[in-house]
């Protein structure tokens, strides 16, 4: 176990980039300074004011987290080329958010929706669904909040500090900061974990391959390895290639996870941050730059092989901080650690804040205080991102880190659950809002069903041990795999379809549309104040 005595420099690098970006995001607060944050416009939406580079680097700080960072590598270590999964959905996921994400800012921006469950109660006239997608969100989002933690214990680990007080410490300051200054905090502070990120990877990949021999040695080493025999399964650990009984669970992994990540309400939060349609349209073009440093970071899994990385352990996290740890001066690994720990402050402040303002409108508003004001709204929001923060902390404190993992991971086949009633509904309500709260639960109870069934033969668990769902477990005769939240979305999607067929032949009662047609292409005046600003519904070019 590494010793913290061991570590000094890289401590106090860790520790003073820390402490400068916690200063900037207690400055964040008088960062374009609105005149009150008492208002979720202004401190959950940061004004709907950012710009197209503000933007791009919140998105990225916010799709791409602490998690991310140390996760990816570690799967393409421990099981190889379908850990770059990653890669193609992330690519494939822009196109996709470009034809949904312009329409739902503009139709949020009309209607002032905070949230996509405030679109769905506007677009469906049901605050049942609405609901269903607030709590959905909120669920989903809680365990990656945890795995934000993750990331930073897997720093201090390497750097030999043990003891779960480091990280309470840590987010009693992003609490703290995220409380007085909102979605602001995480948009300035996104500025350096971004520049810290593509500083690190840059570096890595071309003094880290240098000092191993160069990549044909890289990449024989991780052949050799990953072809070794898993003594737990009998069968080979991975491999650098996909073979014929992981394609399929490659394919619909990167399509379902596509298909998930901006349904996730704190990417949501940071598309309806943005101060109109084009700067969407240009962040949907520029961020798959993203992908391409996602496929460099992905690498560093093969690279621990070559370098001999062991985890710390038991903890696959730990491969990417052992690696810059055994490869780098002290100076540089520092730098490093706290690119990865920075890296767990932007995403976690902007998860917290989403799913405060889940609650806030959608639990809060619609069913407790139906006459809340703006602030009162505030002040529930900033308090129940507090809340939201400890339950973080309580889950690392109290639970398995990999309980966590499991939570998360069923958290993506949730969230997918949402992609008939938020993304298809910006398009068309066709489908009626009794069949896809049906459509909705019954996508959710296959999903869990069959994550239920899957045992992980690594860890000796029998159920909850992955996302690839072995289609042999439901009768068929073939090793073949697939991602279950494809599964659960198509269930959830035939039911929606079918029951909506006989609710519409039944005559069944529809539910009121708050929205038009001229809603969804609606642009913000060049001239016009935010909306909280103005006290008056949006002003909109064309108006």
């Amino acid at each position: 176990m590494p010793s913290a005595s061991d570590h000094v420099t890289e401590l106090v690098v860790f520790t003073l980039l820390f402490l400068l970006v916690s200063g900037m995001g207690f400055a964040a607060a008088r960062w374009r300074r609105a005149e009150s944050l008492d208002h979720l416009d202004e401190w959950g939406l940061g004004g709907r004011n950012f710009g197209t580079w503000i933007t791009w680097f919140l998105l990225g700080g916010d799709l791409y987290t602490a998690y991310t960072f140390v996760a990816v590598p570690a799967l393409v270590f421990a099981s190889g080329a379908i850990g770059f999964y990653a890669v193609p959905y992330t690519i494939l996921i822009y196109p996709m958010a470009f034809l949904v994400m312009t329409r739902l800012w503009s139709v949020s921006y009309r209607h002032g929706y905070v949230t996509p469950a405030d679109f769905v109660r506007g677009r469906f006239g049901s605050p049942t669904l609405a609901l269903l997608v607030a709590i959905t969100g909120i669920v989903a989002t809680m365990p990656y909040i945890a795995l934000q933690l993750i990331g930073i214990e897997a720093v201090l680990k390497v750097m030999g500090v043990t003891g779960h007080l480091p990280i309470v410490i840590a987010f009693l300051i992003l609490a703290v900061y995220t409380y007085s200054s909102g979605l602001r905090a995480p948009a300035l502070i996104a500025f350096v974990k971004d520049t810290l990120i593509y500083l690190v990877i840059i570096v890595a990949v071309i003094v880290i391959p240098y000092k191993l021999g160069g990549w044909d040695v890289i990449f024989g080493s991780a052949e050799t390895a990953l072809g070794q025999t898993n003594p737990n399964t009998g069968a080979p650990k991975g491999s650098i290639l996909l073979n014929a009984n992981n394609q399929l669970q490659y394919i619909t992994l990167a399509l379902g996870s596509a298909l998930a990540l901006f349904l996730y309400p704190h990417s949501l939060t940071s598309v309806l941050a943005a101060k109109n349609r084009d700067t969407i349209k240009k962040n949907m073009s520029a961020l798959p730059a993203y992908s391409f440093l996602l496929g460099l970071i992905a690498l560093l899994g093969y690279m621990a092989i070559a370098a001999g990385i062991k985890p710390i352990g038991k903890d696959t996290n730990t491969i990417v901080p052992s690696l810059f740890d055994q490869m780098f001066p002290d100076w540089f690994a520092g730098v490093c650690y706290a690119a990865i720990g920075i890296g767990a402050l932007v995403p976690a402040s902007i998860m917290s804040i989403a799913a405060a303002n889940l609650f806030t409108r959608n639990v809060y508003k619609e069913y407790l205080k139906k006459d809340a004001t703006p602030a009162q709204e505030a002040a529930t929001s900033k308090i129940t991102s507090l809340v939201v923060k400890v339950g973080a902390v309580l889950v690392i404190l109290f639970l398995d880190p990999q309980f966590a993992i499991d939570l998360q991971l069923i958290g993506g086949v949730l969230i997918l659950q949402t992609l008939p009633s938020v993304a298809l509904g910006v398009y068309t309500r066709w489908l009626h809002p009794w069949a896809l709260s049906t459509g909705l639960i019954a996508g959710l109870a296959v999903g869990i069903g069959m994550l239920y069934q899957i045992p992980n033969p690594n860890n000796g668990k029998e159920h909850f041990g992955g996302s690839a769902y072995r289609l042999s477990l439901a009768g068929f005769d073939t090793d073949k795999q697939i991602y279950v939240g494809f599964v659960a979305v198509l269930a959830n999607l035939i039911v929606a379809v079918l029951l909506t067929l006989v609710l519409r032949r039944a005559g069944a009662p529809d539910t009121p549309d708050a929205t038009r047609p001229g809603d969804y292409t609606v642009d913000r005046s060049p001239d016009a104040p935010p909306p909280a600003a103005s006290g008056e519904p949006a002003a909109v070019a064309g108006d």
